[in-house]
């Protein structure tokens, strides 16, 4: 009767043990596999810093190196004009020439500036294009998650 009953529960026992070890394996590769999916999730955020990083760079370069082109075609400008206006043999020479030099001056200014601006905005964008492509995955990712 007792090797009955060990001959019943014991079979029992192990389809229990079989079942749990199932449910303890599944559960064990299932949050194993959400570690490596946040890992490469968070890997992913990181290689989006750097590259929004690497544009900032090279993109400051890039503006750096437009002003001071733009300051250096100024200030050979301004020699020029200067040049000019010690040449000039009458007071209303000089007046001409110091309008026609300011109204120049004036209009490469404004231009500089709106190219300057066109510049920062198109950097501005391209930094901010990896961070949002991470934001927009990550709303997608999550909201499925949900």
């Amino acid at each position: 009767m007792m090797s009955e009953k060990l001959t019943k529960t014991v079979p029992a026992l192990t389809a229990v043990a079989e079942k749990t070890q199932t449910q303890v394996t599944a559960t064990v590769e299932k949050t194993m596999k959400t570690a490596q999916e946040m890992a490469a999730f968070g890997k992913g955020n990181l290689d989006a810093f750097i590259a929004s990083g690497q544009i900032w760079a090279a993109g400051v370069q890039d503006l750096s190196k437009s002003f001071m082109a733009s300051a250096k075609e100024q200030m050979d400008q301004a020699a020029e004009a200067m040049n000019a206006l010690v040449a000039v043999k009458s007071f209303d020479d000089l007046v001409a020439l110091q309008a026609t030099f300011a109204r120049t001056s004036l209009d490469k200014a404004i231009t500089e500036t709106n190219k300057l601006t066109d510049a920062s905005t198109k950097l501005a964008t391209d930094v901010l294009a990896p961070l949002t492509a991470r934001v927009t995955l990550a709303a997608q990712t999550f909201s499925r998650a949900v």
